[in-house]
């Protein structure tokens, strides 16, 4: 994985957009519409916090993903399986893979590099959400180890109201290959 230069912001919003366009049944699972989910702003902040990567195969983006190394307020309600401090945990924000890519096995790979990206930044937990229409991310997450915590019904503008469901990923798991 590599880390996200300033300078790669347009690159990096126009494989959000050609996601967008061209990944199947998107306006299902993940409901993105850009400018709304992810925004320019969004996807600058995790820039500048150096935060966003780029999983590669040779030249080309295979996928790209934020990482933050600690978890938001908006984290703080769900049960959670461990009871950790917000700098413990590290959260994960806007994965996708390029339309070329899907169906390859790219998620997994990348999500072999967040985990141990992350182990090395002394996490002790990896947390998400999802849609609940994003049923190829929970089949994707719950096949990688990560347990289910919970659902939230929140707003937001590319969905309206709907449900959340939260995930984690302990760290003293290890991640399964033959599931």
């Amino acid at each position: 994985m590599e880390l996200v230069l300033a300078g790669d912001f347009v690159m990096v919003r126009e494989k959000y957009i050609e996601v967008i366009k061209h990944t199947k049944d998107m306006n299902i699972h993940a409901r993105w519409i850009y400018g709304q989910h992810p925004t320019d702003a969004m996807i600058q902040s995790y820039i500048d916090g150096q935060e966003m990567y780029l999983f590669m195969d040779e030249q080309n983006v295979a996928g790209m993903t934020a990482i933050t190394m600690y978890q938001g307020e908006d984290y703080q309600e769900i049960l959670w399986s461990q009871n950790l401090k917000d700098d413990e945990v590290a959260s994960l924000h806007i994965l996708t893979v390029a339309p070329e890519y899907q169906g390859k096995g790219v998620s997994k790979k990348m999500m072999a590099e967040i985990i141990s990206l992350v182990r090395k930044n002394g996490k002790k937990s990896i947390r998400l959400d999802t849609l609940a229409s994003n049923i190829p991310a929970q089949h994707m997450y719950e096949k990688l180890g990560f347990e289910y915590r919970g659902k939230k019904n929140l707003y937001a503008e590319n969905t309206g109201w709907t449900d959340f469901l939260y995930y984690e990923l302990p760290l003293n798991k290890e991640i399964e290959d033959d599931r």
